[in-house]
């Protein structure tokens, strides 16, 4: 009855550790994730306030009418 038992709880012991491994590997993957994507973002905005800045400064374009060929 023990030599059962002590089966039972090895195999319970051994699939609940790779259930623990999964799931902190699961973790770590889901943590890179969100700072690559946090990264993204603040990059993102980071060049947007420069673009906008830019636009700012620079002075206004006046846009030419296209000339249109009389057929």
């Amino acid at each position: 009855m023990t030599e059962n038992s002590s089966k039972a709880r090895n195999d319970a012991e051994s699939a609940f550790s790779i259930t623990q491994t999964q799931s902190m590997a699961r973790n770590r993957m889901m943590s890179e994730i969100d700072t690559a994507a946090a990264e993204r973002d603040a990059k993102t905005q980071r060049l947007r306030e420069l673009r906008l800045e830019r636009e700012a400064s620079a002075p206004a374009k006046v846009s030419k009418p296209k000339k249109t060929t009389k057929r």
